[in-house]
């Protein structure tokens, strides 16, 4: 399986967010971290299905 690059630096943030909070707190929702990230960076709605798809196919992601 090959990893799509994001293109936007928004994005990018965005999932270098999401992984730091999910180090940090591995037990909290996906989701809603996802929907953080989403209104912190401003996310399109593209962008947003993509993290919430990324972050999902991690390994040991509980949904």
């Amino acid at each position: 399986m090959s990893t799509v690059i994001p293109q936007g630096d928004a994005l990018k943030k965005a999932i270098a967010w999401v992984s730091e909070k999910r180090g940090a707190q591995p037990d909290l929702n996906v989701k809603k971290i996802v929907d953080e990230a989403c209104l912190q960076f401003d996310l399109s709605p593209k962008d947003s299905e993509f993290l919430l798809r990324f972050v999902k196919e991690l390994p040991d992601t509980p949904i």
